[in-house]
């Protein structure tokens, strides 16, 4: 059952708009492009990773390609020319790796070797739908967890058994290899990426930028079984607005229903459609990003994190914490702790 706090004083904060500071080392980003890459990751990826406002701290963006300068088919009839080769791609912090239209055939020996000996030498990978069908046939993810478009995920698993394939989830961070699963969820890794160089609060302005929501968790799930009517489409979205500027509140299943009009079991399910999960889950979750962006942007107390993020205490706190984290949230503030450092776009 999730921790609900019935009463709860509305606590203000002080720093929540702090500049963030860049990453501890300047950070690359190389893009892979090949024939058969899809425009909309491949953009997606050249768009969080190549803004051209953010300062220059900010990534430093290239596409890469085998054959540089020779022009690339891809998915949609679009021609694609890139100027650098595979020896650049390996030099960088970052790759990302779209999907691709020929996930039926292998790719080349030598792009194979390259994203091996990269990922050897320390370089941070991450792929976009199909495109971890090719990290897969490098060998990167034997032994470890991704996911896929749930459509491609038992194909994924059928031909390489040594990767556990998570087919329930936006996205899956396995530290240096990330994986992603339909098109719009490699949006969620990028801003994911961006989330854990730069802090919360930075993530949040490149996703106001493009006019999508700042984050959503990897755990959610892919799909939504069944489509929400419109007229409860709009009530949920009310509710969740709500809910968002009221953690802090008893945000119990009964007085969620209420507010969107809805019985309490017409409510539950209808949630669980348009979030997979369930309301309590949405709102522990919901509780827990709030704190880690308290926990990077501000000097408050765990306790009074705690209580202004409904937690209400913060033993509670530290539970949904390692549960949802993986770690305590003072780890988490020593280790992303932002505060009296230089931001993304200031002037040195």
């Amino acid at each position: 059952m999730p921790y609900i706090v019935k009463i709860m004083p509305n606590l203000r904060t002080r720093a929540t708009h702090r500049k963030l500071p860049p990453p501890r080392r300047e950070q690359s980003v190389a893009v892979l492009a090949y024939d058969g890459v899809n425009t909309f990751e491949l953009g997606m990826a050249v768009e969080v990773f190549g803004l051209t406002d953010m300062g220059r701290d900010w990534y430093r963006l290239v596409v890469c390609t085998e054959h540089p300068g020779r022009p690339l088919a891809a998915n949609n009839g679009i021609r694609i020319a890139a100027d650098d080769g595979l020896k650049t791609l390996a030099r960088a912090n970052t790759i990302i790796v779209p999907g691709w239209s020929h996930i039926e055939h292998v790719p080349s020996a030598t792009l194979l070797d390259t994203l091996r000996r990269a990922h050897q030498q320390g370089v941070r990978i991450a792929s976009i739908c199909s495109g971890v069908f090719i990290l897969a046939a490098a060998g990167l993810l034997d032994g470890r967890r991704a996911t896929a478009h749930w459509a491609q995920a038992e194909l994924l698993s059928s031909r390489y058994p040594a990767v556990n394939v998570d087919p329930n989830v936006l996205y899956v961070d396995d530290g240096d290899i990330m994986s992603s699963a339909g098109r719009a969820a490699g949006l969620d890794l990028c801003l994911h990426i961006v989330r854990r160089d730069y802090g919360a609060e930075i993530a949040n302005r490149v996703a106001q930028r493009l006019v999508v929501p700042p984050h959503r968790e990897g755990g959610q799930a892919q799909y939504i079984p069944q489509p929400v009517r419109k007229a409860e489409g709009d009530a949920l979205a009310s509710v969740f607005a709500w809910a968002q500027h009221h953690l802090d509140q008893d945000l119990a299943i009964d007085r969620l229903a209420s507010r969107a009009g809805m019985s309490r079991r017409t409510f539950i399910r209808r949630f669980e459609e348009a979030t997979g999960m369930s309301p309590g889950d949405w709102v522990a979750q919901a509780r827990v990003s709030r704190a880690r962006e308290l926990l990077e942007a501000t000097q408050l107390p765990i306790e009074d994190i705690a209580v202004a993020t409904g937690f209400g205490s913060a033993e509670a706190l530290r539970h949904h914490f390692r549960q949802r984290i993986r770690t305590s949230p003072m780890r988490y503030r020593t280790a992303f702790q932002v505060s009296g450092r230089m931001g993304v776009g200031e002037d040195r």
